[in-house]
């Protein structure tokens, strides 16, 4: 039952950086095409999302949303939704031509992502940012009650930490040891209004979730290598009594230049001039959409 509902692929390194290029490619290109969007974050967190959907995760793109016998991911930091689409879509969810129509009328690919467009690969609508890891929570509760034995991951904004319902689930889980959780923090130290550390600061992360209980890992996650190795040995640690939060390190912009380390490429589109300069840094992999 398990093989006919859920699939483990298994790229080789070179093959998920290449992956990964295209994905960068499709990044700039959504956003330029429609003069909106984030590419700053989706940049940052494309080799964690490529690692996790072509190596890690043991999925189904034959998509259906109770996730049965698989694996599961939910984006909370949903403004970094060309990542997650593009992700998709080379995953075999929906036909990558549809990339085209981003944040445009009547898509399904949205600005953010929504549940109500049916879109393959979404099952929870995030924009409002807070959510994802109760979201997440839930999700990996029903499974230890429906004997599903799968793993639940989310992935969350440095920025998005502060808002408090992250630390009312961040209570919640290790308390009834939701062991069956793997929820990622992408901190690249950068929020719309600028740094982190000016706007709010975070201080020291690992010390929090610690405190709180959870089982704490760091990632370079903008190394390839080191993205696949932690997510697998976070997958190894799970029943363990305890949730897993993994502080994955990133560049804002990362793959391209003029936007990396800077707040200011969180939500601003690439004119033709940029849009060119960043492709001729990203090589072409799996053909343009």
């Amino acid at each position: 039952m398990f093989a006919e509902q859920s699939i483990a692929m298994t790229k080789t390194i070179p093959e998920l950086k290449q992956v990964a290029s295209q994905v960068r490619r499709d990044i700039v290109r959504m956003v330029h095409g429609c003069q909106s969007g984030h590419p700053g974050g989706s940049l940052g967190c494309t080799d964690f999302l490529t690692a996790l959907y072509f190596s890690v995760m043991e999925h189904n793109p034959q998509f259906s949303m109770d996730g049965v016998g698989e694996d599961l991911f939910f984006l909370s930091n949903g403004h970094i939704s060309p990542v997650f689409y593009s992700v998709l879509a080379h995953a075999g969810y929906f036909d990558k031509s549809e990339l085209a129509t981003f944040r445009k009328l009547n898509s399904r690919v949205q600005g953010h992502p929504t549940t109500h467009e049916k879109l393959p690969g979404v099952r929870i609508a995030s924009g409002s940012l807070g959510q994802g890891l109760s979201v997440g929570i839930g999700a990996a509760l029903a499974k230890k009650l429906n004997g599903d034995n799968k793993t639940v991951f989310t992935l969350h904004g440095d920025g998005e930490l502060q808002e408090g319902q992250i630390w009312e689930a961040a209570m919640f889980a290790p308390h009834h040891k939701v062991d069956n959780l793997i929820a990622t923090v992408d901190v690249n130290g950068q929020q719309i209004d600028g740094p982190t550390d000016k706007i709010m600061s975070l201080i020291d992360l690992a010390a929090k979730w610690t405190a709180f209980g959870w089982d704490v890992m760091t990632m370079n996650g903008n190394d390839m290598e080191d993205v696949v190795k932690v997510l697998n040995d976070a997958k190894g640690r799970t029943g363990q009594g305890k949730p897993i939060v993994i502080l994955m390190t990133t560049g804002m912009g990362y793959g391209v230049d003029f936007m990396m380390g800077s707040h200011k490429w969180h939500g601003v589109a690439p004119n033709d001039e940029q849009l060119a300069a960043a492709l001729a840094q990203l090589e072409e992999t799996l053909g343009d959409y």
